[in-house]
């Protein structure tokens, strides 16, 4: 039965009409077809097979709007065969342009040589060089503090005062 409803809604109309419907009746919404308890036990109350009973019948206050596309009125001018020439030669000419263009940038990336800088390689190096001898000289220099341990601490009044008495 839904195939011949094909041939008035697309699939997608069907399912999205089958949906809306069944959402209703799953929220209580009341039937539009009578339907005995008997039929709505086989079916196990589902709303989706109610849903479709009722579009089959066609009973749904459904309507499926369609927007058509707007009606333009351009006027199609039809060119002479002078004009459809010169439109021709226009076309070739870019083309040979953007040929030129691309030669030349081909030339240019060929002529150049590739930037290998022995001399700057050699700086960098240095530099980096100097850099870690610097850290190295940070690292000598510095002091480091150890951390004491629970049997060297002092008890009591033995204990090293914190300001140094002049």
């Amino acid at each position: 039965m839904i195939e011949q409803l094909e041939n008035q809604f697309t699939k997608y109309e069907i399912t999205r009409i089958l949906g809306a419907r069944a959402l209703q009746i799953a929220m209580d919404a009341p039937l539009l077809l009578k339907i005995d308890k008997k039929e709505l036990e086989e079916i196990s109350y589902n709303p989706i097979e109610i849903a479709k009973r009722e579009l089959i019948a066609g009973v749904l206050p459904i309507t499926v709007h369609r927007p058509l596309p707007k009606k333009k009125e351009a006027k199609i001018k039809k060119l002479t065969q002078e004009e459809i020439e010169e439109l021709k030669k226009k076309e070739k000419l870019k083309e040979a342009e953007e040929e030129k263009k691309a030669e030349e940038e081909i030339e240019k990336t060929e002529n150049k040589e590739p930037p290998v800088h022995a001399e700057e390689l050699k700086e960098d190096e240095k530099l980096e060089e100097e850099e870690e001898e610097e850290k190295k000289k940070v690292f000598e220099d510095a002091e480091i503090m150890e951390i004491a341990q629970p049997e060297e601490e002092v008890e009591g009044e033995e204990a090293a005062p914190l300001e140094e008495e002049i």
